[in-house]
């Protein structure tokens, strides 16, 4: 509700203010916004004008022309990110520009064949085994619909602030539609303080699906954050690192009870890029976790180690094909695979001694390409996976142990801002007890970019 009585209050005072709209000129494919100018300098005529007015002309041009470079470079392409937005306010000086924009989704599917128990197709949540009511489901969704504030702030000692808060819909229930927090973050030289992506994900690593979640071997989750990012070598490679809140999820029992987090999650990368606009990279990552737990039994706090690392990349083949990837190894990192968040696999007693804690070995990975058949058309296809390793076996035999996404899409521009797209989605679940079960889904979206 804050969100939309802030979004109320903006556009008052936008409409108050004496602006002066100007639209750019798109060209070669630029990024060109309508901006409106607030408190523009004065272009019209008097007698003993002088050159006032090609100057005030010239100044408020070269105030929108540095607005709108402003939004283009830090702009954050990739998986579910926003678009650039359509409308910008900025300052006659340039020191402060402030955009709003967004998106409608409208996305329709159905299961046959089995189903995922998910607005999104995620393996995990297959049943097993299926039943008279898991075999077909038809699903109508808006609440991937986005809105996002961005601000810009051009300053002597911190160089240039970026404020960034975006919302979508999925708070409550499927059908409450209640605004959830996405992200919302500070950034300055080098440094994001807030909530953002987590830093062991590659947002550029991953496909464009209907599905919101997408690959369940990608790792797409939101964290709270201090992150440091730098670029050197001539911007051709990227070192960050960052300490994020711990999330666990375990399996415990009479020996071993949950216990409040203490040290955060420490994930780095180092990325190194090339081609056309640095369009094409790899990025080799790691994350430390050391996860705190209670022993029933001895009264004492313990703690288990977390760890994992992940190569991804996208590489621009050829002007037409794009390909992307991700792999992960690792041992109770659960948050950071998208099929086992939530799990309790982050660790579990040993199955050969219940006395015993131990953390869970997992791995996955996905691949997928795309084919650009035209500036406004594209087809992709992938494949993803992710597995639970035994470690002196299993804990229950309904424990979930390996999981498939495979896809393929359509994609289609009808404007600049609207997109029409189409989706074919396979899915399976197997658990330790080699029970399997799989899905089908199609999906149509529709989505208006404003």
């Amino acid at each position: 509700m804050k969100t939309f009585q802030l979004l109320a209050v903006t556009l008052l005072l936008a409409s108050a203010a004496s602006a002066q709209r100007y639209s750019g000129n798109a060209r070669n494919g630029e990024y060109s916004p309508t901006v409106y100018l607030i408190s523009a300098y004065e272009v019209q005529a008097t007698p003993d004008c002088g050159n006032s007015l090609s100057e005030a002309a010239a100044l408020n041009r070269a105030a929108v022309a540095n607005a709108t470079q402003d939004f283009t470079d830090t702009h954050r392409p990739g998986f579910q990110q926003v678009e650039k937005p359509q409308f910008v306010f900025t300052s006659k000086n340039n020191r402060f520009s402030f955009a709003m924009g967004g998106s409608i989704s409208m996305r329709a599917g159905y299961d046959f064949e089995g189903i995922s128990e998910n607005l999104d197709f995620v393996p995990y949540d297959i049943p097993v085994p299926g039943n008279y009511d898991s075999k077909q489901k038809l699903m109508m969704d808006a609440t991937t619909s986005r809105f996002f504030l961005k601000a810009i702030t051009n300053t002597r000692k911190l160089g240039r602030v970026v404020v960034f808060m975006d919302t979508d819909f999925r708070g409550g229930t499927e059908s409450s539609y209640t605004p959830r927090l996405r992200s919302a973050y500070v950034s300055f030289l080098g440094f994001t303080f807030g909530r953002d992506v987590t830093t062991f994900c590659d947002l550029l690593a991953a496909p464009t699906t209907i599905d919101y979640q997408g690959p369940n071997a990608y790792n797409f989750n939101f964290n709270t954050m201090i992150r440091y990012e730098v670029d050197f070598a001539r911007d051709h490679m990227t070192f960050g690192i960052a300490a994020e809140m711990p999330h666990v999820s375990a399996s415990y029992n009479d020996y071993y009870a949950p216990l409040r987090q203490r040290v955060p999650d420490v994930p780095a990368y180092l990325q190194v890029a090339w081609g056309p606009e640095r369009r094409s990279h790899l990025r080799a990552s790691a994350i430390v976790r050391n996860m705190y737990l209670h022993h029933t039994a001895t009264g004492n706090n313990t703690s288990l180690l977390g760890w994992g690392v992940q190569l991804s990349g996208r590489i621009r083949v050829a002007r037409p094909l794009v390909l992307c990837a991700n792999g992960i190894y690792g041992k109770g990192i659960t948050p950071y695979i998208q099929d086992l968040t939530g799990s309790g696999l982050d660790f579990a007693p040993n199955p050969e001694n219940a006395e015993q804690i131990q953390t869970t070995p997992m791995w996955a990975w996905q691949a997928a390409a795309q084919i650009n058949l035209s500036p406004r058309l594209f087809i992709s296809g992938g494949y993803s996976t992710v597995r639970v390793q035994e470690n002196h076996g299993y804990y229950y035999p309904e424990q979930y142990k390996q999981g498939q996404y495979i896809f393929g899409n359509v994609f289609y521009s009808l404007t600049s801002r609207c997109k029409l797209a189409a989706e074919y989605l396979y899915g399976t679940r197997k658990d330790m007890n080699h029970d399997q079960n799989h899905a089908n889904r199609v999906n149509v979206m529709v989505q208006y970019n404003f």
